[in-house]
């Protein structure tokens, strides 16, 4: 099995310029035999809070139709994240396409301060996905804070914690730690994709990286700068390779 994280350099509100990105990146990873690729938290538009009305996706919306293809043509799962609006609520949340043409939804559960004025938190969707022999749960950034979450992902048996955050160069390190103590504590593989440039008009920190079961760091990517971390399970260990743009 091989797993890839994006880390990405958003154009702030340019959704054409930055699906075009996501494109790209997508066959690269399927380029590399990669059968899921995972996108930093609102990846799509770039991180916001006052224009995320105006920015957000459907449920069903049809500016996902390509990726919806890529996934398919290339058997490749895409986890990539917009501000979603479903009903009258705005969520902070990403679309989880799978290969057989089926897009789940997983939104943020525990929001970041400030946040809670513009998007609703949620534990309604929640999607379990699997690959090979794998069940994988997501995150969202502040998820990630809150001990409870990647507990309550081992309780739904899953074996792998997939993180899409925007973290700044202060905040990663404690991410970092955060992620491979959840690894370690609850036996999970844990990727995590990270901005690798400025969003929201400030700077990210990068470091997008993979933890095995036993937390120990297989690989993590640069403090800048975009690409891709891919890693490849052979047997019951990791290999990882780093392309950067």
């Amino acid at each position: 099995m091989i797993l890839a994280a994006a880390q990405t350099k958003p154009k702030r509100g340019d959704i054409d310029s930055n699906l075009m990105d996501h494109y790209r990146l997508v066959k690269l990873a399927a380029a590399n035999g990669a059968q899921l690729i995972v996108f930093p938290e609102l990846s799509i538009t770039g991180y916001e809070r006052e224009d995320a009305a105006q920015l957000a996706f459907s449920e069903n919306d049809t500016r996902l139709n390509y990726l919806k293809n890529l996934a398919t043509e290339n058997k490749i799962a895409i986890i990539a994240g917009a501000p979603i609006k479903i009903g009258s609520n705005l969520f902070l949340g990403e679309f989880c396409i799978a290969p057989n043409d089926v897009v789940s939804i997983y939104t943020k559960q525990f929001l970041h301060t400030g946040e809670d004025v513009y998007y609703q938190p949620s534990f309604d969707y929640n999607p379990i996905l699997e690959i090979e022999n794998e069940r994988i749960s997501c995150a969202i950034c502040a998820d990630i804070d809150n001990p409870k979450h990647p507990e309550n992902a081992r309780k739904n048996n899953s074996s792998t914690y997939i993180a899409s955050i925007f973290f700044s160069p202060n905040g990663i390190p404690q991410a970092h730690q955060s992620l491979q103590n959840y690894a370690s504590q609850y036996q999970m593989n844990v990727l995590m994709a990270n901005f690798g440039g400025d969003s929201y008009g400030s700077t990210s920190g990068g470091r997008s990286a993979f933890w095995d079961k036993k937390g120990e760091l297989i690989a993590q990517m640069e403090d800048s700068g975009s690409g891709l971390l891919l890693v490849e399970k052979q047997h019951s260990s990791w290999t990882s390779k780093i392309l950067n743009d």
